[in-house]
């Protein structure tokens, strides 16, 4: 039988996630193909991916960047038309002509062309936690009302779905804790009061996974967990209260379900992210992703460790603002966007990004926000004092 192919948009196809989507779609070219990409600035590897998937729209965030693309298009005989700004990004996320929609752009930019791909009703592969931790209740709303299947391509959320029943309906009788795994990052043994000398070379140099440096320096502060956390409320529909966390410097648990039982069900596997794309490209089916399968015989030994508050003081943040009027996951997280963008153009030091944070929270006035706009405004209202807050504290 003959496999009607899916036709894919990658959003941000030039990022890691992204990069290694079309690796996954490049291996199976007879259930796949290539509908829309986009990115930020990366020209010539948008070009390199146009000239290799023949997609039919490829996408700039600025309009100086989608012009110079179009040249070389033309140049190189290619025919992908070329777009700029967020309504193009809604459009080829929500397209009648799409199938699946891979959102892999970092940060709160991602959230308009995720709604978009919600209310269409696609199959929504998401990578992008501010999705969620910005959009939280408002997001799943659209997810609902537009019969679209979401699926979690962080491999923490993956290996919780692989773990969970396929009745979601039994979850809340089943299920009594998450437990999400984390590697520590590259400072998981370091003093903590050395920490203000960190550079940012040093914090995006992660010991397992090859990522960009935004969510390397969030997994040096563990506030990649923090946002985990406040995605997996909302993914998995369980209170705070059942989401605990565990340093487990190997990757190979890539996270745990605890049933009332007291019986642990964990997904392993080698720390490649196209292990959950190949999942969720191919689900409920699976597909080879690539990746290298893990050899027992020379397996080293798994270990398990509490986070230590006074190294990673943002963990604790994720569980302070689910307990806090609604928007305040999305302060969270621009706070946490400005600060890691200071930190990374050396304006401020890498203990300030926690600083930050809770002071960024502390100023905000939040009352209970229930719309996609409302959000919106608190997040550029967050982002403009957490600049503020950064400026005061410039090294």
């Amino acid at each position: 039988m003959t496999l009607q192919k899916q036709r894919i948009t990658v959003l941000g196809s030039t990022g890691s996630i992204g990069v290694s989507t079309l690796d996954v779609i490049a291996r199976h070219p007879d259930r796949f193909e290539v509908f829309a990409l986009s990115a930020a600035t990366q020209v010539d590897l948008m070009l390199a991916q146009c000239a290799k998937f023949k997609p039919r729209f490829a996408v700039m965030v600025s309009e100086p960047h989608a012009r110079l693309l179009a040249e070389k298009i033309k140049a190189n005989g290619l025919s992908a038309q070329v777009l700029w700004a967020s309504d193009a990004l809604e459009m080829i996320a929500s397209h009648d002509s799409v199938d699946a929609v891979m959102a892999a752009i970092v940060g709160a930019a991602g959230l308009p062309p995720c709604m978009a791909a919600a209310r269409a009703g696609k199959r929504l592969l998401l990578a992008n936690k501010e999705a969620l931790v910005v959009g939280g209740d408002v997001f799943m709303q659209a997810v609902r009302a537009g019969g679209a299947r979401l699926l979690p391509i962080d491999s923490e959320h993956s290996a919780i779905f692989q773990s969970l029943p396929d009745d979601q309906a039994s979850w809340p009788q089943r299920v009594e804790k998450i437990i999400l795994t984390a590697s520590g990052g590259p400072f998981r043994t370091r003093e903590p009061a050395t920490l203000r000398h960190v550079t940012p070379d040093e914090a995006c140099a992660h010991p397992n996974w090859v990522m960009g440096r935004k969510i390397s320096v969030d997994s040096a502060t563990m506030m990649n967990k923090a946002l985990e956390v406040i995605e997996a409320k909302y993914l998995f529909g369980v209170t705070p209260a059942q989401i605990e966390v565990v340093i487990h410097p190997q990757s190979i648990i890539h996270s745990m379900v605890q049933y009332y039982d007291t019986s642990v069900v964990a997904q392993l596997g080698t720390p490649d992210m196209r292990v959950p794309i190949a999942y969720g490209l191919a689900w409920p089916e699976r597909i080879s992703s690539g990746a290298q399968a893990l050899d027992f015989k020379n397996l080293a030994n798994m270990t398990f460790e509490v986070p230590d508050e006074a190294r990673f003081p943002g963990l604790r943040l994720a569980w302070d603002v689910l307990r806090a009027p609604v928007g305040s996951t999305a302060v969270l997280n621009a706070a946490n966007e400005i600060a890691v963008a200071a930190f990374l153009d050396g304006r401020i030091r890498f203990d300030h990004i926690h600083q930050v944070n809770h002071a960024t929270l502390e100023a905000v006035s939040v009352s209970d926000v229930f719309d996609i706009d409302g959000l919106l405004a608190l997040d550029a209202q967050a982002r403009r004092i957490a600049g503020q807050i950064a400026g005061c504290l410039e090294c």
